[in-house]
């Protein structure tokens, strides 16, 4: 082969990995964000990711784009190793044609995503684009169908993660709404339907970009998003983290890793974490850093729906994914976008083979008109639909509160929840011990010389009668009444005996989700 073919080929290379060229760069840079290939660079082990489809170009002969030049169409896609293991990525350039998509560019994503569900590999795609390339009309709008049908193919296969690391705007932010997880960038993420010009002239509405689809908005407002970073280094090694909590496919176990933390390791603050006021709140994220391996964990939606906490951590070096009330937090109650919060996660830890951990205070469904109106009954049955259809192990432990049919919600036995253990101090019942009283023992504490003396006797009858985890026990609806100092151990152990556990289903097309 002549040398000049060589270097052909090599100065083709070196023009397309420069992608909309020095000055666009050196833009995109000042808008503080990295290119597409540097991002690709960090979230890939060094020196192993393999560019495919390089040197294809647009097809488009419409309002002058037969004179533009696309390096790379506008998106870099490939494989290569995260941490080992294989993962398929890709990541729109921003700084060629605006990052826009058309046929091509759509095609380049569509095979990384078949080969990704080939191969039983996670895939990762960086989003970073002006939208639709309006010179390709309905080859771009096209495209976009294409990714969508492939996102919800892959659903419950593979991993998804979308990474928005710039504009995401229109139809374009469907494919992320599909995928499983999505990372935003604090102040240089957006994601909206339509853009704040538009709002404006048909509602006459003002709102900024950073109001409307801002990093902050998705995380803590609508939901969209999963998780926020402060700076586009940070969002990648946030993604390498929950990789490392996820298998590469469905057919997979998430990685094990060796444990240094004493799997007998006793906690005797947690004797002491539940206040003796039964309204007075405690921080539930304290109880789940006391149990998980060396007291870290990773939380999924840390802004959103706070009333509930969803995260991953391990237990003796496996993943598990975790559901717990959190009664700093509207008491713990279960509400619309807890519910919303909860039934999701529960379906992803499901899906890649992930354990369930429930840790239950949880004194209800909140109350009131917008909760009615909204819907509460129709996305509380997404929580009750999610843990039913669950097979994976779910464990679940009632720290305090556990009353009406939120008690059903968190995953009792009738759910399928494998154990069940309480500790002293929880409280199972129908409700709360003084609405009880009051409906229960009406005419007597009415007809005492003094009601109010009554009242708070028959309120301690029923505590000591009913409020206590030692019925459920007896009737074999809580496995074990354990002494909290050793949760930790006696979670493990559980765990670690529904580890062959084997669960099948009817066979159905598909279920009917109460959406």
């Amino acid at each position: 082969m002549s040398t000049d073919k060589i270097q052909q080929l090599k100065k083709m290379k070196e023009v397309i990995s420069q992608g909309g060229g020095e000055k666009k760069i050196k833009k995109q840079h000042e808008s503080g964000k990295m290119t597409a290939r540097e991002r690709l660079g960090l979230l890939f082990d060094e020196g192993s990711f393999v560019e495919i489809d390089a040197f294809v170009k647009h097809r488009c002969t419409e309002f002058g784009m037969q004179e533009v030049d696309a390096p790379g169409e506008g998106v870099v896609s490939g494989y290569g190793t995260v941490e080992g293991r294989l993962v398929y990525a890709y990541a729109q350039d921003f700084t060629v044609v605006g990052g826009s998509l058309g046929e091509m560019h759509a095609k380049k994503i569509c095979k990384v995503m078949d080969m990704a569900l080939k191969m039983g590999a996670p895939v990762v795609g960086i989003n970073d684009s002006g939208g639709a390339r309006i010179q390709e009309g309905v080859d771009a709008l096209s495209g976009y169908g294409n990714i969508f049908y492939r996102n919800t193919i892959a659903s419950g296969v593979v991993p998804q993660i979308s990474v928005i690391m710039g504009p995401c705007a229109g139809g374009a932010v469907y494919s992320p709404a599909l995928t499983d997880f999505v990372f935003m960038v604090d102040k240089t993420s957006q994601m909206f339907i339509t853009g704040p010009q538009v709002i404006k002239a048909v509602t006459g509405e003002e709102v900024s970009a950073e109001d409307l689809g801002g990093a902050m908005t998705h995380n803590k407002v609508s939901g969209v998003a999963h998780f926020i970073s402060a700076d586009e280094k940070q969002c990648i090694e946030d993604i390498k983290r929950l990789l490392s909590f996820l298998p590469s496919n469905n057919m997979e176990n998430a990685p094990e890793f060796a444990c240094d933390d004493d799997l007998n390791r006793i906690e005797d603050k947690l004797n002491d974490i539940i206040p003796d006021n039964p309204n007075k709140a405690y921080d539930m994220k304290e109880v789940m850093a006391a149990i998980v391996d060396n007291g870290d964990f990773m939380e999924v939606q840390p802004y959103y729906a706070m009333n509930i906490i969803t995260a991953f951590a391990r237990l003796n070096g496996r993943s598990v994914g975790i559901i717990a009330n959190q009664p700093k937090v509207l008491a713990g109650c279960l509400d619309i976008n807890a519910s919303d919060k909860a039934g999701r996660f529960i379906r992803t830890c499901d899906a890649f083979n992930i354990p369930v951990l429930n840790l239950v205070d949880v004194p209800g469904f909140l109350p009131g008109t917008n909760q009615e109106y909204g819907g509460i009954i129709r996305h509380g049955a997404k929580m009750l639909y999610a843990y039913s259809e669950a097979t994976v192990p779910k464990v679940t432990l009632i720290t305090r509160k556990a009353y009406g049919g939120a008690y059903i919600a968190m995953c009792n036995k009738e759910l399928g929840a494998d154990q069940v253990y309480a500790w002293p101090t929880a409280e199972i019942a129908v409700m709360g011990p003084e609405g009880a009283a009051n409906i229960i023992f009406r005419k007597d504490i009415e007809g005492a010389e003094n009601p109010a003396t009554a009242r708070q006797e028959k309120i301690q009858e029923y505590k000591d009668k009913f409020a206590t985890p030692y019925i459920a026990a007896s009737r074999g609806y809580v496995d074990d009444v354990i002494e909290p100092a050793t949760t930790r151990q006696r979670l493990i152990s559980a765990f670690e005996m529904l580890e062959s556990k084997r669960e099948n289903r009817p066979a159905k097309k598909h279920g009917n989700l109460p959406v």
